[in-house]
């Protein structure tokens, strides 16, 4: 790890097109690397938010011939940064899509992509419901990558119920992890600062989460409110409920120092799970670290 630097979360109100919500992210991005950041991070989908399929697949593009990924390349090249695309939505094949994440290195190439391992499939009191298995294809992999001031872990919004995930990239050598996020209001407001928070605590690891915002033009509403968290589980940065830039000094030696605190990734310990109906000798094997 080396010295400190400047972490900027993008928050976005993404558009039913790819054309205004890359003018929007784009001016974002300018904005956030003015004020000192080398790394940037967008929300979730942030070329496109469409719920219906039709309008969805017809504005789809592959990795290869999507004009956002071209463009925000071309951006972290000129401005020198390391940007995290927090996920596009892009075609995988003619019947599914991938919500793929993508972090780019300051001389415009890939460095990482990670496509959202668990999907969105949910019915919320009051009538909000989502599937997000009916249009996208899943991830398999776990996917972690090098900085500067150490590595990095992807993941994207629903991921973040999944403890295990991040547990692993940690594990792996993260000393960050990155939640861009398109989180429903509803949810948001009951679970968003304490599941981020618990990641933080859980690894010693800081999150990085830059959130979609407000009411989109696809009558979606997303809470906003990106954060950036401290290992120790504080809240460094947040953003509220409007498109903008939130920003923190963050310094790679605090992951050691709350590691050495709470040395909790040390002493997981593999456990059998008793089931009583079989009796005593009947475990499961569960994993509670390597």
């Amino acid at each position: 790890m080396s010295a400190t630097f400047t972490a900027a979360m993008v928050q976005m109100r993404t558009g039913l097109l790819p054309e205004p919500s890359l003018e929007q992210g784009t001016k974002l991005i300018r904005e956030a690397a003015a004020q000192g950041a080398s790394y940037v991070q967008t929300p979730e989908v942030s070329n496109m938010m469409q719920l219906n399929r039709k309008a969805l697949f017809e504005h789809l593009a592959s990795e290869e011939d999507d004009k956002s990924l071209k463009a925000y390349r071309e951006l972290a090249a000129e401005l020198k940064i390391h940007l995290h695309i927090g996920s596009l939505a892009l075609r995988f094949s003619p019947e599914r899509a991938v919500n793929r994440s993508f972090l780019i290195g300051p001389d415009g190439n890939v460095l990482a992509s990670y496509d959202k391992i668990h999907m969105f499939d949910i019915d919320l009191p009051g009538g909000e419901s989502y599937r997000e298995s009916a249009n996208y294809q899943p991830g398999e992999t776990a996917v972690i990558s090098d900085l500067p001031w150490g590595r990095i872990g992807l993941t994207i919004c629903y991921d973040v119920r999944f403890p295990a995930l991040y547990r692993a990239l940690a594990e792996a050598g993260a000393s960050f992890l990155t939640v861009p996020s398109a989180f429903t209001r509803k949810t948001g407001e009951a679970h968003w600062h304490i599941l981020l928070r618990s990641r933080a605590i859980e690894t010693g690891c800081f999150v990085f989460a830059a959130a979609q915002c407000g009411m989109h033009e696809n009558k979606r509403e997303t809470y906003g409110h990106s954060l950036i968290i401290a290992p120790w589980g504080e809240i460094l940065a947040e953003g509220g409920v409007e498109p903008g830039v939130v920003l923190a000094e963050i310094d790679p030696a605090r992951v050691e120092t709350a590691r050495k605190t709470v040395p909790s990734l040390q002493h997981g310990r593999r456990f059998g799970l008793a089931d009583p109906k079989a009796g005593p000798e009947h475990l499961h094997l569960v994993r509670g670290s390597a």
